[in-house]
């Protein structure tokens, strides 16, 4: 974790002006832009032209490399309001909590794996990218409590152990180039938590052992 934080620390220093501000608001803006389009115009296949093909790259359409990452998650106008609101939340509360650099330094992580998972698999999406988002808002923020579709009052943390539970059975049940993509896509995650992650599970161990020697 220390290791980790100097190094953010070091390039934080060196490339912090570099830093977007408000990034997530340029990525939903996007995703919006890109689904208002998509209405617009249904004879077009926007999103076909935006999907991470690794075929597709190699001929030359380069710009898949980064705009997949602009794909909305869903073509219902409802859903699409709110998950792009969803995904503002976490990133902007992500932001807040870091700083711009580092939440930068978050999201890049991301890209970057998703792209390998790309070149593993052939075709890459940004559903593990966005997922990475609640995840690390759920570490960060576990009783945060939302209302699921503006109705339902639910905290944060069961959602995320929700999605835990569904990426546990894609890993288990997927195959070995799938398994290492669906890491990979999650770079980000384990890069920031996976540290803090094994650490809990150390404390938690040494405490049930104190309290079994306790007790006897």
């Amino acid at each position: 974790m220390y290791y980790r934080d100097d190094f953010l620390q070091k390039m934080q220093r060196k490339f912090g002006k570099l830093a977007i501000q408000n990034l997530m608001m340029y990525i939903v803006g996007a995703m919006a832009v890109v689904f208002a389009a998509t209405l617009a115009a249904p004879a077009v296949d926007i999103i076909g032209m935006f999907i991470f093909d690794t075929a597709a790259i190699m001929q030359g359409q380069v710009w898949r490399v980064i705009t997949f990452i602009f794909i909305p998650p869903n073509l219902s106008l409802f859903f699409i309001i709110f998950a792009l609101y969803l995904y503002w939340l976490f990133g902007s509360a992500l932001e807040g909590q870091w700083g711009s650099f580092r939440f930068n330094a978050f999201y890049l992580c991301g890209i970057i794996g998703t792209i390998i998972a790309g070149l593993i698999t052939g075709y890459a999406t940004n559903f593990y990218l966005n997922l990475s988002l609640m995840l690390a808002f759920a570490a960060l923020f576990p009783n945060f409590e939302i209302r699921l579709f503006f109705i339902l009052p639910v905290k944060i943390k069961w959602l995320a152990y929700i999605n835990l539970a569904f990426l546990a059975f894609d890993f288990i049940t997927s195959s070995w180039p799938l398994r290492l993509a669906l890491v990979a896509s999650l770079l980000n995650l384990v890069l920031f938590f996976g540290k803090d992650f094994i650490a809990r599970i150390n404390n938690k161990r040494r405490k049930a052992e104190w309290n079994r020697t306790y007790r006897r």
